[in-house]
């Protein structure tokens, strides 16, 4: 198959690159830069110069292409407007994607989040969040979904708040990166909150699986560990880098703040009986050992 995929140079796209590759897939990726072409040409991929909001090159993408896999998003959350701009931009390119693949019966895939379910796991069942800093994206994902009824192959892959890869990552790599500067290895309220996380090698595997397999209008989600308290993620981070370990408020992390109070843990049981997806590299807390003091 030959695939379309945006954000293929960023830690999860680059693995997705590779596992496709590996699988006896071709690859056109979008390149917003001279330096990710040449990423895209070096990993054995095909490149396509543009960015997100570059709607015909989106087009152009998916008439060249058998399936689509969307990975592509800012990561800007340094304020509101940011975010807001982020996802905006993101809605727009969905929609663009999604109107080029109605009637094709292709297959396209996108990133979304896990669902926080208070009181306990969420699971492959339970909607989006519509509403929130980042609802806008739980309303796209959901429209995206809903290209089912249109000749759509349409499904989501649902990342955990931490994709990880070598130590780096992810909202855990946030607290190192915030830790470094710092000089603390902090935590908001009492470290007891739950986040769920996935190794980037094994979250490619189910962007393919989904590509390959995964029926119109499913959710899946490539969460390998359910839920690791965040006091222990910064008690990694602390010991790595040589830090105090110490609560910190939660408007430390500004936009997210909110987001990072929340115990969130998410199940993959469905997903993992249904396509057959199973976990294989290195947890969070035992891949948080790479950090480099």
């Amino acid at each position: 198959m030959r695939v379309f995929v945006t954000g293929g140079t960023g830690l999860i796209g680059s693995a997705v690159v590779a596992e496709l590759l590996g699988n006896n897939h071709t690859v056109l990726a979008l390149a917003r830069s001279d330096a990710s072409a040449l990423a895209v040409e070096a990993a054995g991929a095909e490149p396509l110069r543009g960015a997100l909001a570059d709607l015909d090159v989106l087009r152009a993408g998916v008439a060249q292409a058998d399936g689509v896999i969307h990975l592509a998003f800012s990561n800007d959350f340094s304020s509101s407007d940011a975010l807001a701009k982020a996802v905006a931009e993101e809605s727009a390119a969905l929609a663009a994607l999604g109107e080029e693949l109605v009637g094709s019966d292709r297959p396209f895939v996108t990133a979304s989040g896990t669902p926080y379910v208070p009181g306990r796991a969420s699971t492959e069942a339970d909607p989006l969040h519509t509403d929130g800093p980042v609802g806008g994206r739980g309303r796209a994902v959901t429209a995206v979904l809903g290209l089912a009824s249109r000749g759509v192959r349409s499904t989501a892959v649902r990342l955990p708040r931490t994709v990880h890869n070598r130590g780096t990552g992810g909202f855990a790599g946030m607290l190192t990166g915030i830790a470094r500067q710092s000089g603390v290895s902090g935590y908001p309220g009492d470290g007891a909150q739950r986040w769920p996380a996935v190794h980037a090698l094994d979250a490619a595997v189910l962007f393919r699986l989904a590509l390959e397999q995964a029926p119109a209008g499913s959710s899946w989600h490539a969460v390998a560990d359910e839920g690791d308290r965040l006091l222990d993620i910064a008690a990694v981070i602390g010991r790595r880098l040589g830090l105090p370990v110490e609560p910190v408020p939660s408007e430390t992390y500004g936009t997210l703040g909110p987001i990072f109070m929340t115990d969130q843990p998410s199940s993959s049981a469905h997903t993992r009986q249904a396509l057959g997806w199973e976990p294989k590299h290195p947890n969070l807390l035992e891949d948080l050992e790479n950090i480099q003091p």
